[in-house]
């Protein structure tokens, strides 16, 4: 059964900056959600702290407004609590990479069924312009006068080490590739994890200029495709191929693309890992699914945990208390 976006939008006036990439995110989901055809209560909404947290209250759902850094807890405990519910959430690179960054690792590696949306605008937003995690190397921000001595945190390639089973990037200004993402995110089964590039048009305009910008995206930009070869540019005449293990772009003939191009492949950890140091030095920056694997779900281990615990022989408590060994038999 298909809905009509504006089934999930709340009746709170949306207050982010006029011209912020939210907006774009918010009317995706909105979308996304529509097209799936599930009811509005089976959704929950989770955030945390910052501009991309207010979120659960533009959504016409169930949601829950959390603190600092522990949007993801929150989350997992609605998923496993109720495992009918779709629990997503919304979170910045601030508050998921700095102050949530333990609870980031291990809600991934242990593969919540959670739908994880990261807005990147390499700046902390709400708190007036100060150093994000993901800022570059240099910036010169409020809380950085003379510049950041920090190495920047690359969103996608944590999310591999943490062995998310699905792990996406896309532009806020990229309509149909943003869309694309979304609807494979929501119907994929496990932690889904989608980076999303997007400005603060006030604090740090132009963080992500090339890619977002028309005149410049198709050549800044290559759109992975499962099992086909990573071509990129306006005239659709560059690619990338490996040299080595090293990824190299190389420019032909329209239409004439060389055979040693390198293939997608998104149940490849390798590929998913070297894709994910791409976008500087002449390459081209990867957008759309680096990885998608099916692996049990957090839930799904628990319940079944929990069913064998019901099946077998009642133990005595006092027996356990007085045992020296670790574990029952």
């Amino acid at each position: 059964m298909t809905m009509d976006p504006k089934q999930f939008a709340s009746d709170q006036t949306v207050r982010w900056c006029p011209g912020c990439g939210d907006y774009a995110v918010l009317a995706a989901v909105q979308k996304t959600l529509a097209a799936l055809g599930i009811p509005r209560e089976k959704y929950v909404f989770v955030s945390g702290i910052g501009c991309s947290s207010r979120f659960p209250y533009y959504m016409n759902t169930y949601g829950f407004h959390g603190i600092h850094g522990r949007a993801l807890p929150v989350a997992a405990g609605v998923k496993c609590a109720d495992p009918s519910l779709q629990v997503w959430v919304a979170t910045g690179d601030g508050d998921a990479l700095s102050i949530g960054g333990n609870h980031f690792i291990h809600t991934l590696r242990r593969n919540v069924d959670l739908k994880v949306l990261l807005f990147n605008n390499r700046i902390y937003g709400l708190t007036k312009g100060q150093l994000s995690p993901t800022s570059e190397f240099g910036k010169k921000t409020k809380s950085t006068p003379w510049g950041s001595i920090d190495f920047p945190v690359n969103p996608v390639a944590l999310a591999l080490a943490a062995e998310a089973t699905f792990v996406a990037r896309a532009l806020a200004v990229d309509v149909a590739g943003l869309n694309e993402v979304l609807g494979r995110a929501a119907r994929h089964q496990g932690l889904a994890f989608v980076e999303i590039l997007q400005n603060c048009v006030v604090f740090n305009n132009g963080a992500w200029k090339e890619p977002e910008d028309r005149a410049t995206r198709e050549e800044r930009v290559v759109r992975l495709r499962h099992g086909q070869p990573l071509v990129f540019g306006a005239a659709q005449n560059k690619g990338v191929r490996l040299r080595g293990s090293d990824p190299e772009a190389v420019a032909f003939p329209p239409g004439q693309p060389p055979q040693d191009l390198a293939v997608h492949d998104e149940k490849s950890p390798h590929m998913a890992a070297l894709l994910s140091r791409m976008g500087e030095g002449g390459l081209p920056l990867p957008v759309g699914v680096f990885r998608a694997v099916r692996r049990p779900a957090l839930h799904e281990l628990m319940e079944d945990q929990i069913s064998k615990a019901r099946q077998a022989a009642p133990t005595d408590l006092q027996a356990v208390l007085n045992s020296p060994q670790e574990g029952v038999s």
